[in-house]
């Protein structure tokens, strides 16, 4: 297998994770892990489908999305370079009721569905890590759901762009306004609207879905408190992973 351990520009230690296992727990997985391009749109796994590898990006970003019965969906978390996709694998099932999608193209380690529960159920350290990374998420779950209900259009864009941007190497997202909605669980006029607002305001550029941040600390101030407490739990949780091992 492709693992590229060590070596750039495809390093597992670009994640997160990975880069908090001690280096004799990422020699021991190194045959295991295997690189893997993900295009964007990629579908990694459907809803209620059985998954058979983890996820572990460096340098694309997933999107989780809740799938109503008519086809509907609203984005629940994205996940990067922080952490993982397949929580589900050490949570008690073999499937989930989100969707995944390549949100921003790059690329991922994965690990076999087996493999990754083999691990957790030894209790080393890579069940500590993926414990650690799925309070994480589940914060930004709680905080999307309540964000998405009590805060404005324009609020929920910045929330969303701020948590794309940590996850991305540069200050520019790809991706139109029907799909920032399909994401969002919005109209396209709502998305229209709300980046119009911001494109006026100088804190961002929007052309042909093509958005740019040009004033990070104006998108922050704009934004909810959901990011920042999004934020504030995923840096402290990965800080004790890292200075654990």
């Amino acid at each position: 297998m492709n693992t590229g351990l060590g070596n750039a520009p495809h390093d597992a230690q670009m994640n997160a994770l990975l880069a908090a296992l001690s280096t004799a727990e990422r020699a021991r997985l190194a045959d295991e892990l295997e690189l893997v391009p993900l295009r964007l749109g990629q579908v990694l796994y459907e809803s209620g489908e059985t998954m058979s590898h983890a996820y572990f990006p460096i340098d694309c970003v997933i999107s989780l999305l809740y799938v109503m019965k008519n086809g509907e969906s609203a984005e629940i978390a994205i996940v990067g370079k922080e952490g993982m996709v397949g929580i589900a694998l050490f949570m008690g099932g073999d499937s989930t009721m989100s969707r995944a999608i390549v949100q921003n193209a790059g690329h991922a380690y994965r690990l076999k569905a087996r493999v990754l529960k083999e691990e957790f159920h030894k209790g080393n350290e890579m069940s500590r890590l993926l414990l650690m990374f799925a309070s994480a998420l589940i914060t930004q779950m709680v905080q999307t759901a309540a964000c998405n209900r009590h805060h404005t259009v324009d609020q929920q864009l910045c929330r969303w762009m701020l948590l794309s941007l940590d996850r991305l190497p540069t200050d520019q997202i790809s991706m139109t306004a029907k799909l920032i909605g399909n994401m969002l669980g919005l109209e396209t006029e709502q998305v229209s609207t709300a980046t119009g607002v911001l494109s006026n305001a100088g804190l961002i550029s929007y052309n042909d879905g093509e958005i740019t941040v040009l004033d990070r600390g104006g998108v922050e101030n704009r934004s909810c408190e959901c990011y920042a407490v999004v934020k504030k739990e995923s840096d402290r949780l990965l800080a004790g992973a890292g200075a654990a091992h």
